[in-house]
């Protein structure tokens, strides 16, 4: 099966994680990438080369009119573009602008799979691109950039976190599921059901260093007794230990 990969762009959260959640479940799409600026999608487009993007009309720091122009000149991969927004005078200045479609907040799952399947129908791959003599400069994307995942607060209210805002995680076996440290609240909850190991796949920088702990390496500053230390704003927290069946592949880490 043919997977085609998708980006947003969207400074509200919560239509992010909706659309984010509703798209997860299409297993013909992979979210390779979600912004909440022009700037960070324009640095990153290149890279990700997304199949469709769904941008939403009124950024921060440039309408989204604008950056379609912006991002139609770095379109060497034939990428279709979707507005999302929550205002439908817009609607005819994204089909002057040669919009694909137009998806409006909020919308029904009907209404995003008839985007979808529109977009699998008249989708055409672009053509290989010719070799060239000269090696391609090495650009470097930020390992967390792409990688957003979602947590939720005691009120239900939806985040949309990257790796590189997570000090570490903590099982709770009252609750049983995973809460998670940011730098977001203090405090955030998992998924129920969220294994150890689907959490240290997010990203390279989390391992396991405890039945009920998951640390962010960047934020290990040293280990002392068996319990970690962790760079601010993580270092005023609760005893993280490291336990004996996953000392060894900590070190391993630190080349100890």
């Amino acid at each position: 099966m043919e997977q085609y990969s998708v980006v947003i762009v969207d400074d509200d959260v919560m239509s992010l994680a909706n659309l984010s959640d509703q798209l997860s479940k299409d297993e013909r799409f992979e979210l390779v990438g979600a912004f909440t600026t022009g700037a960070e999608v324009y640095k990153a487009l290149p890279e990700l080369e997304p199949q469709l993007l769904f941008l939403d009309v009124e950024l921060p720091d440039i309408t989204g009119m604008s950056l379609m122009r912006e991002l139609r000149e770095l379109d060497t991969w034939g990428m279709k573009v979707v507005f999302y927004t929550a205002y439908d005078k817009y609607m005819i200045h994204a089909i002057r602008e040669a919009a694909f479609d137009y998806l409006l907040k909020p919308f029904l799952p009907v209404d995003l799979n008839e985007i979808l399947e529109r977009f699998i129908d008249s989708y055409i791959p672009p053509a290989p691109k010719p070799a060239v003599s000269r090696p391609k400069p090495v650009v470097q994307q930020p390992a967390d950039g792409p990688k957003l995942f979602m947590a939720y607060s005691s009120s239900s209210e939806i985040y949309v976190l990257r790796p590189s805002e997570v000090g570490y995680f903590h099982y709770s076996s009252d609750r049983k599921l995973w809460e998670v440290a940011s730098t977001k609240r203090p405090v955030l909850q998992m998924r129920r059901g969220l294994t150890a190991e689907q959490i240290v796949l997010l990203s390279s920088n989390f391992i396991q260093v405890h039945q009920s702990y998951i640390i962010n390496m960047d934020f290990l500053m040293m280990i002392k007794d068996n319990y970690c230390q962790f760079y601010p704003p993580f270092n005023t927290g609760e005893e993280v230990q490291i336990s004996k069946k996953y000392k060894r592949e900590v070190q391993e880490r630190f080349a100890i």
